[in-house]
């Protein structure tokens, strides 16, 4: 076995030391650097090793910044920062400046090997991504194969084991409760609750009680005491799907337990501790409604602790053969059609792969349903076709028109696009077009 190098970075001689003394095992080439520059030095003047450990806290830089030389010498050198779980800040830049992956301190020597073994033997340095499906749980898989969604399930591994909010922001359908469930699976509080709460889906009124729980006589019908999610999902994780549509009045409530973990049940003069992970999520433009006011700028700041960002599927198109091929042996078992053996020709490949999704996976998978149950290739070929051929060029198909249709039609997006003579789906693409999603979710509805 040829020997490849290995680089460690700290200024402090004995964690070094104890590196050499784990890792060393004939194979590998172990360089010390007691600097950021002395470190830059060596890349600089010899071949690229493997994999550089890196320690968060240097005396002659910041980890960040050469995080940021060493990508820039060689984007294919594996960086792993060496840091205290606490320093939350020197976690998330790391992970926002390109580590592959940060290894706690203290740590014990099992977790090192591991650490090392997995960045060695990592090939997505040679620019070709295979297709992924991490399981999450019996029903649901993390699948992708772009570079877009590996580099968010790499920083996802990557948050996951420091105790941050995390605030997840995409287009309705792109998988953001997959990527929060994933979050939880990889974390600390993998083993205890995760709860997820739509926000949207509850009454204000009735979110509050939900979230904290109240006592006897809080308000009219509360007979007994009930523990609110809160409680429930002490030591846990909680999803707060939609939370851009969280009423004003709770959005303070919220900031308090973000910032100190206490909150009182209604009705009760009694306050309660809890440690709760938030992992928060929206499809509308927080910017936005910040500006709106609809949104709390302080509470904006604490669920962002650190942002993943979903691209939708039509820029991401290399997953759409991966999740085809999930989605049609997932309900091909449910659905009890082993012995038909369903498959995706050439021809429906291309049409789906041509196709925009604006329902993103949700429509993609309900398109996989529909064709399982129907068999009709031609007919489903047909359908993605007329959708895809449907272009609302009439000059009344603009802004303007679009605006007026949703006030005639009470809001209601699915009238509207019949008034207009286009699509309900192209409706909704328009309105991200016009930038007006955000103004229809928060007034109009379906």
């Amino acid at each position: 076995m040829p020997k490849w190098a290995l680089v460690v970075v700290d200024s402090d001689v004995r964690i070094s030391s104890y590196i050499r003394t784990i890792v060393d095992d004939g194979h590998r080439e172990i360089i010390t650097c007691d600097t950021g520059e002395h470190a830059l030095e060596y890349l600089r003047a010899s071949s690229p090793p493997k994999v550089v450990l890196l320690s968060s806290q240097l005396p002659d830089t910041d980890c960040v910044t050469l995080i940021w030389k060493i990508r820039r010498l060689n984007p294919h050198i594996k960086i792993a920062v060496m840091s205290r779980t606490d320093r939350y800040g020197d976690v998330v830049a790391a992970v926002r400046a390109g580590a592959q992956h940060i290894l706690p301190k203290p740590f014990i020597p099992a977790d090192l090997l591991r650490l090392v073994s997995e960045l060695a033997a990592d090939p997505s340095n040679d620019g070709q991504l295979a297709g992924v499906e991490l399981r999450i749980s019996n029903q649901m898989c993390m699948v992708y194969a772009s570079a877009a969604m590996h580099e968010i399930q790499r920083q996802a591994m990557l948050v996951s084991r420091v105790n941050l909010p995390v605030l997840i922001l995409g287009e309705s359908g792109t998988g953001k409760e997959v990527v929060a469930r994933y979050i939880h699976s990889q974390s600390k509080q993998a083993k205890n609750t995760f709860l997820k709460v739509n926000c949207a889906a509850v009454p204000s009124e009735l979110l509050e009680s939900e979230l904290f729980g109240y006592e006897p006589g809080a308000f009219t019908g509360a007979g007994r005491s009930k523990p609110g999610k809160f409680k429930l999902c002490d030591g846990g994780t909680m999803f707060l799907d939609e939370i851009g549509e969280m009423h004003p009045s709770l959005q303070a409530k919220l900031l308090q337990v973000l910032q100190d973990g206490t909150f009182s049940p209604l009705g009760s003069r009694i306050t309660e501790k809890v440690n709760v992970r938030i992992i928060a999520a929206t499809n509308i433009d927080m910017k936005l409604a910040i500006a709106n006011r609809t949104f709390r700028e302080d509470l904006y700041y604490r669920l962002n602790g650190f942002c993943v960002q979903l691209p939708p599927l039509r820029e991401r198109r290399e997953d759409v053969p991966l999740l085809l091929r999930y989605f049609l042996h997932r309900y091909s078992e449910e659905l009890g059609l082993h012995d038909l053996e369903p498959s995706f020709s050439a021809r429906l490949s291309k049409a789906c792969l041509r196709y925009d999704w604006p329902g993103n996976l949700r429509e993609l998978e309900s398109f996989v349903k529909r064709y399982l149950v129907l068999g009709d290739e031609q007919q489903m070929i047909d359908e993605l076709t007329r959708e895809i051929n449907e272009k609302p060029t009439s000059p009344e198909v603009n802004p303007e028109a679009i605006q007026q249709a949703l006030r005639l039609s009470g809001g209601n997006r699915k009238l509207a696009a019949k008034a207009l003579g286009i699509s309900y789906k192209v409706l909704l693409h328009r309105l991200r077009q016009f930038g007006l999603e955000p103004v229809v979710q928060n007034a109009w509805v379906v």
